[in-house]
């Protein structure tokens, strides 16, 4: 491989006019294809195999027209100090709000709170329910702006009124974040390089794939229905690697400059070195990405795989369109050691240079490696002792932040109605086939109103054909606590029990059944997923290193900081530690999508760095050099170009932690603080020691294995017998 990458590295450094038109093409057209694209609505959710998911199939089946997947609007009233909503002149006002918000071509029903029992026992507080015929993100804005205008009429008439539900959810937006990721980007390139141009380059080329990427989502969304927020993760994590990748490429290309060879040379052996590395840490994030199938829940699919595809372009563009890059840039991209004129002279020191910052440090946990060792795997032990209290879920309209109206509305149900009004459960009792349909809607519901934590039960609501019912089950508890998954446990036991005596199927949905169906199924897929990523990255490795323990080394180790980030995230934002700090307003479950979304991402990261200092470890060990020499070898060349890819990738992922979306905040933190764990604690200190004692044994393989694994040779080793050719590689007059 090593070889072909040579030689693709000098076809791009040479043929670079080609292959800048090829990718300027690739962008324009996905641009323009973007650009004639109907804009990206909500993506389909649907979780197969689920109870949740089987009710709300048959209640679009069984009550047509309902719009059970369409959006809907609380708008809550409260009646100024020591007045009720039932006085004549807020009933008046409620009344015409109601008539205002039927007029909407997009609204299927308005429920009147005078005639729904709307109104609160002490009578402060009434709501009207809005159904729309469209999902949250497909509605118009005019449906929002006619939802808000009302709203803010009857705050006019001297009511407070606050809007809750899923109509006012907007496409969510991460261009600061990335604003923030790319400056900070911007300054460790600068200090990284030591010149403006060499660490512009990792920008553009970032910016370019991450743009064809996004765009290519964008064009594609309506055809294989990709929501809006598919793009989200495509652009966090493709930017954070095409800047990672193409930073190694063009630090190994100036290192090469530094051992005088020629630039079309340099190019060519960095592609075939750094840029083997590339490859198969490219492939262990695609791997990780794609591997997201598994839990079987489209919208994850469909994000992992569009995410995979920008892993894919930012690898490409390393290979080909930096050396390209490169060919324009010529003599402005220095050798390692020299710095442009801005930032340090345009010459090399003349005096010999100390022992890098790496060097120094390897050379220390090369002599007390077990010391450095222990103090890793406890202190990473302690921070992950948080994660044994783990509590999973989904965020409701209960996490917002109290600046946002619908938190506002959630807390005036609670206050009115009850904390487990805002989570209320629909049971879908399917009588077809059975001799009194009726007496089984009321044994049902009987068997639900005599469970614990049950506050009301709804008379059931048959279809027109008599066969199915809704019953509405509101519990005692918010929709978050534990109390309420018991209780939808609870009511599908009883179910069972109906099942067993009448043959009817008696099923639990709604936003809150589905949330619960949706972590038990993320849980459950947890352990598949973990086998099928870590195993098969771990016989990647095995190719790559052409070892048994080093790829099992790096598996623990990743294992051992996704548990530290773990516990940060239940510290924060279960707990509560350090909660003003990072803008937790509230504390709760932790998003039952963030375990297994850490370990995709995480893991794909962290083999990046892995793939990158220990090749050239083995690079080195390959060449000769002792395994303690060659531990440190590795970290003199790649320490200080993998403490800036880390720091870059923390920025990326930090910026997301001021979103006022909790959710948001959560991943963005979880993600930095895991890089902070594996970049820092992992790869720099636990990979060497453990490295250091094992000594030679590291590279152990057994003889049988290395004689049927492919020969890969990401070290470059078949390019010392293209070294003669540095003398035919001269550079133009003009470059």
């Amino acid at each position: 491989m090593a070889t072909f990458l040579y030689r693709l590295g000098r076809f791009a450094f040479r043929r670079r006019h080609l292959v800048a038109l090829i990718w300027v093409a690739l962008l324009a057209l996905a641009g323009i294809g973007a650009a004639g694209a109907p804009a990206a609505g909500n993506s389909s959710f649907s979780i197969p195999g689920t109870e949740a998911q089987k009710a709300f199939d048959l209640l679009e089946e069984r009550f047509p027209g309902s719009s059970a997947d369409g959006a809907t609007a609380r708008v809550v009233f409260k009646a100024p100090a020591g007045e009720k909503m039932t006085d004549a002149d807020h009933e008046a006002t409620v009344r015409k709000t109601v008539d205002e918000l039927s007029d909407g071509s997009e609204v299927a029903r308005v429920t009147d709170p005078y005639q729904g029992g709307g109104v609160s026992q002490d009578g402060t507080i009434a709501y009207a329910s809005v159904s729309y015929k469209v999902s949250g993100m497909e509605l118009e804005d005019s449906s929002r702006d006619a939802l808000e205008g009302a709203a803010e009429d009857a705050r006019d008439a001297g009511l407070t009124v606050e809007i809750g539900g899923d109509a006012l959810q907007a496409v969510p937006h991460t261009g600061s974040a990335e604003i923030i990721g790319i400056g900070v980007a911007a300054v460790v390139l600068v200090v990284t390089f030591g010149s403006l141009l060499a660490a512009g380059l990792p920008l553009l080329t970032a910016v370019i794939g991450v743009g064809i990427g996004v765009a290519s989502i964008t064009a594609l969304a309506g055809a294989l229905d990709l929501g809006s927020t598919t793009s989200i993760l495509a652009s966090m994590i493709g930017l954070a690697v095409g800047i990672d990748y193409a930073l190694f490429v063009v630090s190994r290309y100036r290192a090469e400059l530094a051992e005088g060879r020629g630039r079309e040379e340099a190019a060519g052996r960095a592609v075939g070195t750094a840029g083997s590395a590339v490859v198969f840490a490219g492939l262990t994030v695609v791997i990780a990405l794609v591997g997201l199938s598994v839990v079987n829940i489209p919208m994850l699919t469909k994000m992992g795989i569009a995410a995979a595809g920008t892993v894919a372009l930012a690898v490409l563009i390393a290979l080909t369109l930096i050396p390209a890059l490169l060919g324009y840039a010529g003599r402005r991209v220095r050798p390692a050691g020299e710095k442009g004129r801005l930032l340090g002279g345009g010459r090399a020191a003349k005096k010999p240079q100390r022992p890098n910052m790496g060097t120094r440090w390897a050379s220390f946990v090369v002599r007390r490696p077990l010391a450095v060792l222990l103090l890793g795997v406890v202190g990473l032990g302690a921070a992950a002792v948080p994660a044994a209290s783990l509590e999973l879920g989904l965020p409701d309209d209960g996490s917002q932040p109290t600046s946002t109206t619908q938190r506002r509305a959630y807390d005036l149900l609670s206050e009115g109605f009850g904390p487990g009004f805002n989570g209320p459960l629909v049971v879908v009792v399917d009588a077809e086939g059975s001799d009194d349909p009726q007496a089984v809607f009321q044994r049902a519901a009987d068997d639900i109103k005599g469970l614990d934590n049950v506050v009301n039960v709804a008379p059931a609501a048959p279809n027109k054909a008599g066969d199915t019912a809704t019953i509405t089950v509101v519990p005692d508890s918010k929709p978050s606590s534990v109390t309420t998954e018991d209780l939808v446990h609870d009511i599908r036991d009883t179910g069972a029990d109906v099942k067993a005596d009448t043959g009817a199927d008696v099923l639990v949905t709604g936003s809150t059944a589905m949330n619960i169906d949706v972590s038990q199924k993320l849980n459950d897929a947890l352990v598949p997923y973990l086998v099928l990523v870590v195993g098969l990255a771990f016989l990647l490795l095995i190719v790559v290193f052409r070892s048994i323990l080093v790829p099992l080394k790096a598996a623990l180790g990743f294992l051992l900081s996704v548990l530290a980030a773990l516990g940060a995230v239940v510290a924060v934002y279960q707990w509560g530690w350090l909660s003003g700090l990072m803008g937790v307003e509230e504390t709760g479950p932790i998003m039952s999508m963030m375990p297994i979304f850490m370990v995709g991402v995480v893991f794909g990261l962290a083999m990046d760095y892995e793939v990158f200092l220990v090749t050239r470890m083995r690079e080195a060990h390959v060449h000769g050099e002792k395994p303690a020499q060659a531990v440190v070898t590795g970290f003199k060349y790649s320490a200080r170009v993998v403490t800036a890819a880390a720091v870059i990738m923390m920025a990326v992922f930090s910026g997301f932690i001021g979103s006022s979306e909790q959710m948001v905040k959560m991943i963005g933190f979880g993600l930095a603080v895991a890089v902070l764990f594996d970049a820092f604690v992992v790869r720099m200190a636990i990979v060497p020691a453990v490295l250091a004692l094992l000594g030679d044994k590291a590279w152990w393989l057994p003889k049988w294995l290395d004689r049927i694994l492919p020969d890969v040779d990401v070290e470059g080793e078949a390019l010392r017998a293209e070294g003669g050719r540095q003398d035919e590689d001269r550079e133009p007059a003009r470059a």
